[in-house]
C-alpha cells in the first residue's frame, strides 16, 4: 500500500524548504544532543489502556531526537512511552536487535502489557524491524513505525564503509538480504515514513518497505529532510494517528508536512 501528500509548491520550493528546516532542526538537535546521552531511568508507567511505546534512534544519535515525539504521544496518558539507547559503539545491527529484544521482554513484564509499539528514526527502524523479522520480535510488537529508515539500503557516505555498522546498510548486505527473505505470518503491522526530501536515502524511495509478506503502509511526506521526520508536528501527529489504527497515519496533518 503506498499514500502520496501532494504539495502545491514548485519543487525548488519545497526543496530549499526542507533544507532550511533540516538546519535549524540540526542546530536544536545538537543543544539537545547532550540531555540523551545516558540511559533514562525505567519505571513501571501509569496505567495505560494502549501498548507502550518503544523509540529507537538512528546511527550515532540518542534519544535526544525524540523530545518533541515522545512528549506527544504521552500526552494524552493512553501510552507508556520510553526511548531506548543503543550502544554508539555498536558493530552489528544484530546484536543491538537481540538487546532490543531483551528490553521489550523486560518492558512488558514493567508495564503488564502483552504487545508493544516501536517506533524507529533511521538505524533504528531497520533495529526494529531485524528484531520483528529475525528474531521473533512480531509476537510482542504490535506496530513498527519507521522514519527515514534505508529499509532497501543507502549508497550514502561511501567513505564511510570502513564502519561495519555502515556496511550493514548498504543494498547489497547480509543484513538487507536477511530482511529481504520471506517472512510468512508476521504478524506486526509496519508503517515506513518516507520523504524525497531525505538527503540519507540514496536512492529516493528506499525507505520504503517493500515485503510481500508484510502488512505495510508506507507513507510519503514532503518538504521534510531527515532529522525533520523525528520532530515536525504534522509527522509527529501522524505517527500518533498511525498508532491508533490501520489506515490513520495520512487522513489528516501530513498534507502540512511542506513547511509554509
Amino acid at each position: 500500500m503506498g499514500l502520496y501528500i501532494p504539495v502545491s509548491m514548485p519543487l525548488s520550493g519545497a526543496a530549499l524548504r526542507a533544507g532550511a528546516l533540516e538546519v535549524v532542526v540540526l542546530g536544536g538537535h545538537l543543544l539537545l544532543y547532550p540531555t540523551g546521552v545516558c540511559q533514562e531511568k525505567v519505571t513501571g508507567g501509569a496505567p495505560a489502556t494502549r501498548p507502550p511505546v518503544l523509540l529507537l534512534h538512528g546511527f550515532t544519535d540518542n534519544r535526544s531526537v525524540f523530545v518533541f515525539l515522545r512528549r506527544a504521544l504521552g500526552a494524552d496518558g493512553l501510552r507508556h512511552v520510553e526511548a531506548y539507547n543503543y550502544s554508539p559503539f555498536t558493530l552489528d545491527l544484530r546484536v543491538t536487535a537481540r538487546h532490543l529484544a531483551r528490553r521489550v521482554e523486560e518492558l512488558c513484564e514493567r508495564t503488564g502489557q502483552d504487545r508493544v509499539d516501536l517506533v524507529g528514526h533511521s538505524l533504528g527502524g531497520l533495529v526494529g524491524r531485524y528484531y520483528v523479522q529475525r528474531l521473533g520480535g512480531d509476537a510482542r510488537v504490535r506496530t513498527l513505525v519507521t522514519l527515514g529508515t534505508p529499509h532497501s539500503g543507502t549508497r550514502v557516505a561511501p567513505f564511510m564503509d570502513a564502519h561495519p555498522l555502515v556496511r550493514q546498510i548498504r543494498p547489497d548486505s547480509e543484513v538487507l538480504a536477511e530482511l529481504a527473505a520471506p517472512a510468512p505470518g508476521c504478524a506486526t503491522r509496519c508503517v515506513a515514513f518516507w520523504s524525497e526530501f531525505d538527503a540519507l536515502m540514496t536512492p529516493v524511495g528506499t525507505a520504503r518497505i517493500e515485503h510481500p509478506d508484510l502488512c505495510v503502509e508506507n507513507v510519503q511526506v514532503t518538504g521534510i529532510g531527515h532529522l525533520a521526520l523525528a520532530a515536525h508536528p504534522a509527522v509527529i501527529a501522524a505517527v500518533r494517528r498511525a498508532l491508533d489504527g490501520p489506515g490513520l497515519a495520512a487522513v489528516t496533518g501530513v498534507e502540512t508536512a511542506s513547511v509554509a
